[in-house]
C-alpha cells in the first residue's frame, strides 16, 4: 500500500524541500459533520470568506504592480528615462511575470494557498520599497523584473481556492465576481497614485507597499486552503477527482494529458496574447495617451483609466452570468463576441473627434467592459477544461501568452510612439489585435464546458 501521510507534498526531502515546507498543502482533518444542512451552512460560510479574502488579497497585488503607469511621466521628467526604456520596463516585468505565473501555477496547484499568496504579496511589497529608493535605470529595471516574479505568485493560489471551493457549474459566475479584484486594485491604485505623484513620485511605491504589508497579515489570518483542511467534504461535483492521494508522477501525467495535449487550451492561450495586448496597452499607457493625445491633466487621466478598470467589473460579471445561465459554462463563446466589440470601441475612441472628457471616459469604460469579459472568462475556460487538479497550471499557461504580449503593449508601443511621434500606429495595432483575438476565440467555439468527464 502507498504511504498517504504526505501524498500531496510539493517538494522532495532536499534542502529546498525543507526550506519551502511552509508551502506544503494543509492536511485534511476529520469531517466535522455529515448532516447535509450543517455541511451546506459551513460551506456557505467558508465560500463567502474565501471569495472576499482572495478578492482583497489579489486586489492588493495590483497596488504593488499597477502603480508604475501613473509614475512613468514623472520618472521620465525627473530621471531622464525615455519612453522606449519605460516600455522595456513594462515588457521585462510582464515577460517574467508570465513565466512566473506558469511556473508558480504548477507549484500552486499543490501548495497551501494562504502561505503562497501571503509570501508573494510580501515579497512584491519589498520590491516596491527598493524601487522607491533607487534612481539608476538598470537598478530600477532589475528590481521591477524581480517584482514581476513575485507578482506571479498571486493568481495560482486564487485558482486553487476557487476551483476547490466552487463547482464547475458555478465557476464562471464566481470567478467573474472574484475578477473584480483586478478592477478594484487597478482602479483604486491609479486614483491614489494620481494624488501621491503630485507630492513625490516615490510615494507611489512606498505607500502601496505599506498597505500590502498590512494585507499580508489579513491573508494569513483569514484564508483557508482546501475544504478538507477545515473538515468539509470535497465540493459537490468533483469528489471523484480529489488530489488527496495523488503522487507527483500521477500529477505530471495528468497535466500532460489534460493541459498540454488539449488543443483548446492552446488556442485560448494564444487568444490571451491579444486580450492582454489591449488590456495592458490601455492600462499602462493610458495616462500618457490621455495627456498627449486627449490633452487632459494627470489627475483626470487617472480617473479616466480607472473608469476603464471599473467598467470591467460589469463586463466580467455579466459575461460570467451569461456563460452559466445560457451557455452551460462555454465561456469561449462569450469571449468571441466581447473581443469583437472591444475592437469597435477602441476604434471609436481613436477616430471620433470628441473633446468632452465625459464622452471619452464613456468610450474607455465601454472598452474596459468588453476587454475584461475575455480576460476573466478565458481563465474560466482553461480552469474548467483542466479541472481543479490542474487549474492553476492551465491558467499559468494562458498567462505566459498573456504577459508575452507586453513585448507589444510595453516596449513595442513605446517604440512606436517615439518613432512616429504620435499614437496612430499604436491604435492601428490594437485594432488588429482585437480582430485576431476574435478569430481565435471563434476557432475555440466547439470546446466543451469542462473536462471532468475525462479526468477520473
Amino acid at each position: 500500500m502507498p504511504d498517504h501521510t504526505n501524498a500531496e507534498s510539493i517538494a522532495p526531502p532536499t534542502f529546498f524541500g525543507r526550506l519551502f515546507r511552509i508551502f506544503a498543502p494543509a492536511p485534511a482533518v476529520p469531517i466535522k459533520s455529515t448532516d447535509p444542512v450543517e455541511v451546506a451552512k459551513q460551506y456557505g460560510h467558508w465560500q463567502k470568506r474565501v471569495l472576499l479574502s482572495s478578492i482583497i488579497g489579489y486586489a492588493t497585488f495590483y497596488f504593488v504592480r499597477a502603480n508604475i503607469p501613473i509614475a512613468m511621466p514623472f520618472m521620465e521628467r525627473n530621471l531622464g528615462i525615455q519612453k522606449q526604456q519605460l516600455g522595456l520596463f513594462l515588457t521585462l516585468h510582464g515577460l517574467l511575470y508570465g513565466v512566473s505565473k506558469f511556473a508558480n501555477g504548477f507549484l500552486g496547484d499543490r501548495a497551501n494557498a494562504r502561505a503562497f499568496m501571503a509570501f508573494g504579496l510580501g515579497a512584491s511589497a519589498l520590491m516596491n520599497v527598493l524601487f522607491g529608493f533607487n534612481s539608476a535605470v538598470v537598478t530600477l529595471g532589475l528590481i521591477w523584473m524581480a517584482n514581476g516574479w513575485f507578482q506571479g505568485m498571486g493568481f495560482p493560489p486564487c485558482a486553487r481556492l476557487l476551483t476547490n471551493w466552487f463547482s464547475p457549474k458555478q465557476l464562471a459566475t464566481k470567478m467573474s465576481i472574484w475578477n473584480i479584484s483586478h478592477q478594484i486594485g487597478g482602479g483604486l491604485i491609479l486614483i491614489l497614485c494620481g494624488y501621491l505623484v503630485m507630492i513625490n513620485w516615490r510615494l507611489a511605491f512606498f505607500v502601496p507597499a505599506a498597505i500590502a504589508f498590512v494585507i499580508v497579515i489579513f491573508i494569513w489570518f483569514t484564508l483557508p486552503d482546501t475544504p478538507p483542511s477545515v473538515g468539509l467534504p470535497e465540493v459537490a461535483g468533483t469528489e471523484s477527482h480529489s488530489q488527496q492521494y495523488e503522487s507527483p508522477a500521477e500529477f505530471r501525467r495528468f497535466v500532460i494529458d489534460h493541459v498540454f495535449r488539449n488543443k483548446y487550451i492552446w488556442i485560448v492561450s494564444l487568444a490571451n496574447f491579444f486580450v492582454y495586448t489591449i488590456r495592458y496597452a490601455v492600462f499602462n499607457w493610458g495616462p500618457t495617451i490621455l495627456l498627449e493625445f486627449k490633452h487632459v491633466t494627470i489627475t483626470h487621466a487617472a480617473f479616466m483609466v480607472a473608469a476603464f478598470e471599473f467598467s470591467g467589473v460589469l463586463g466580467a460579471i455579466f459575461g460570467g452570468w451569461i456563460t452559466d445561465r445560457y451557455l452551460g459554462g462555454r465561456a469561449v463563446r462569450v469571449c468571441a463576441v466581447y473581443m469583437a466589440l472591444a475592437g469597435v470601441t477602441l476604434f471609436a475612441f481613436w477616430k471620433l473627434p470628441l473633446h468632452s472628457e465625459l464622452l471619452n471616459t464613456a468610450l474607455l469604460g465601454a472598452a474596459g467592459f468588453f476587454v475584461y469579459g475575455p480576460q476573466c472568462l478565458l481563465a474560466v475556460a482553461a480552469a474548467n477544461l483542466a479541472t481543479k487538479r490542474a487549474a492553476a497550471t492551465a491558467i499559468g499557461l494562458t498567462s505566459i501568452f498573456g504577459y508575452a504580449s507586453t513585448v507589444l503593449s510595453g516596449w513595442g508601443l513605446g517604440a512606436l510612439r517615439q518613432h512616429y511621434d504620435n499614437w496612430n500606429a499604436g491604435f492601428e495595432g490594437l485594432i488588429i489585435a482585437a480582430a485576431i483575438g476574435t478569430v481565435l476565440f471563434i476557432a475555440a467555439w466547439p470546446a466543451k464546458a469542462d473536462g471532468y468527464d475525462t479526468a477520473a
